[in-house]
């Protein structure tokens, strides 16, 4: 996401005042994290592990299951890491940390595991790069991302209302490509899920969105609170995509696993 477009501050008070609410309304997240966790080879036995991005430690503790090993829990929202650390007092150790730049020794890990936190970093490519430094020769960095297109109906829904910017901007899957493929990881690999969540009514959605700290971040967005004027056009807008299913909001999410070249 370009840096002009996010503000890193923004973003981690967003997520700290939603620590609280996030596990309630965090579906999507536990679904694309599972498939991720998923997608780890049977066969990979990390012994040191970060979950960047943790959260309030739900896939720590989860990585902490499969793995049997000790689990550190990094994120650049303190109130994340606060409920993070009352939720699970086993774990070893929870860490208020920069994607970009991480209080890591080089090659210190074996595996460094991300769900739907690195689409907050405004240099997805020094993210990268700080990963390669930190993990060991064979060492994985398994994350995934949400991608352009994402909420697509309730952007288009805000179009008709005005020009301000509502919805949250993602990388077009082939930027994303492209910075992988400059990572100077050994192997990569890049599969596209497409979800899709149905809503009885367009506030649902935008109070899921407050209580997971995901709305609104772009530079570009609206001053103040929605008229009601605004909001009935918004509202009407919205319901040219109800389906028997309900009214949809679409993700789309990119999921990565990238290993970092075996010492000679």
């Amino acid at each position: 996401m370009p840096e002009q477009m996010l503000d890193k501050r923004r973003v981690a008070e967003s997520f700290s005042r939603a620590a609280a609410t996030y596990d309630r309304a965090a579906a999507l997240q536990r679904s694309v994290g599972s498939n991720l966790l998923a997608r780890l080879p049977q066969s990979f036995a990390p012994r040191d592990i970060i979950d960047l991005g943790c959260g309030t430690g739900y896939f720590s503790r989860a990585l902490a299951d499969r793995c049997q090993r000790p689990v550190i829990g990094l994120d650049l929202a303190e109130g994340m890491l606060r409920h993070a650390r009352q939720l699970s007092p086993a774990l070893p150790g929870w860490v208020a940390a920069d994607a970009e730049a991480l209080p890591l020794r080089s090659s210190s890990q074996d595996l460094i595991f991300s769900s739907l936190a690195l689409q907050w970093c405004p240099d997805l490519a020094q993210a990268l790069a700080e990963a390669w430094r930190v993990l060991r020769p064979g060492g994985c960095l398994a994350f995934n991302t949400l991608l352009d297109g994402s909420l697509h109906e309730l952007r288009s829904a805000w179009q008709a209302v005005d020009d301000f910017v509502h919805v949250n901007r993602f990388m077009p899957l082939d930027e994303l490509q492209a910075l992988l493929a400059a990572a100077g990881f050994a192997d990569w690999r890049c599969q596209v899920e497409q979800h899709v969540l149905f809503y009885s009514r367009l506030g649902e959605l935008t109070q899921e969105l407050k209580s997971l700290g995901a709305h609104n971040l772009n530079a570009g967005r609206p001053a103040g609170l929605t008229g009601a004027a605004r909001a009935r056009r918004l509202t009407a807008a919205y319901e040219a995509f109800r389906s028997e299913a309900g009214l949809p909001a679409t993700w789309q999410v990119a999921q990565v696993l990238m290993f970092k070249p075996a010492a000679n």
